[in-house]
């Protein structure tokens, strides 16, 4: 069990969930807002995607990025910023007869152009996922290739900013772990163990422990599941030595037909890690247990 626990809150994310919750951040002053709101609740970090203002999708445009992480910084709150660098990797196939045929909705840019906002704000995290996978129903594929990850990689080290390697499936923590062994990922790596997203892991705890096996020694790791798996896998996480992800991206409940705000998600989550009788870390031990150059 894990007796110094740090908490992330994953503020907003990507996916269509705007018209499923009253108050999900949109607007990068909300996003900004919200984040801080979480870390005064006890995360000791915050992992953001940006959303276009006028719509509420997903976007990779960088003066969002800018203006989110502005404020932030410059609140007064202290909190370790994490941003994605996963936006860039939605391949809607074509029909069956033409599959090349992609639909209108991809957006599929190769590693280094899912990195522009990292390479202005130097967050001292950002997500690099794994592997490739079928995302839900429908033909989405998330395209995230070895020659990609490699490249992904080899720019988030020379820029000084830590990977949060993202594992949704089995063979993603396989290559990660050959990118450590490539000399890709510096030490300590840190892992983001990802269940119940549709089509990776599901939400079983046999599967996260033999994920937790196969991590090197010394590695830092946090573990996650969606939905009304979340606080479960929070308490689960914690059990088998790793650290907490809740908020808005991954689950939209307090409790069953409330909506949470993200502050609410982490004062759960934190209740949750002290009646383990485990304490919740600050950012300053965050940095210091992850080995993070702080920035801004």
């Amino acid at each position: 069990m894990n007796t110094d626990v740090i908490i992330t809150c994953a503020v907003t994310g990507a996916g269509d969930t705007v018209g499923r919750h009253p108050d999900i951040p949109v607007t990068p002053e909300q996003i900004a807002d919200s984040a801080i709101d979480a870390a005064k609740a006890g995360a000791a970090i915050v992992h953001c995607h940006v959303r276009d203002p006028a719509t509420g999708k997903g976007a990779r445009d960088v003066s969002l990025y800018r203006e989110v992480v502005a404020r932030i910084r410059d609140c007064g709150t202290d909190v370790v910023i994490n941003l994605t660098a996963g936006m860039g990797g939605d391949l809607f196939i074509g029909p069956d007869e033409q599959p090349t045929d992609f639909g209108e909705e991809t957006d599929l840019v190769g590693a280094l152009d899912r990195l522009p906002h990292v390479e202005e704000l130097l967050p001292e995290i950002c997500s690099l996922d794994c592997g490739s996978y079928n995302f839900g129903e429908g033909s989405l594929v998330y395209v995230s290739t070895p020659d990609m990850l490699r490249r992904g990689a080899k720019r988030i080290q020379e820029l000084g900013v830590r990977p949060e390697m993202e594992i949704f499936d089995t063979g993603h923590l396989s290559f990660a772990l050959q990118m450590i062994d490539e000399g890709l990922i510096d030490d300590p790596p840190l892992f983001q163990l990802c269940f119940g997203i549709p089509w990776g892991a599901p939400p079983e705890p046999g599967i996260m422990k033999s994920w937790v096996d196969l991590l090197p020694p010394g590695a830092n790791w946090t573990a996650f599941a969606i939905s009304r798996f979340q606080m479960p896998f929070a308490a689960q996480s914690v059990l088998l030595g790793g650290h907490v992800r809740v908020g808005l991206e991954d689950n939209l409940y307090l409790s069953r037909g409330v909506f949470a705000t993200n502050a609410q998600l982490v004062e759960k989550a934190r209740g949750i890690v002290e009646m383990m009788g485990a304490r919740v870390l600050g950012p300053e031990a965050a940095r210091d247990r992850f080995g993070l150059v702080k920035r801004g």
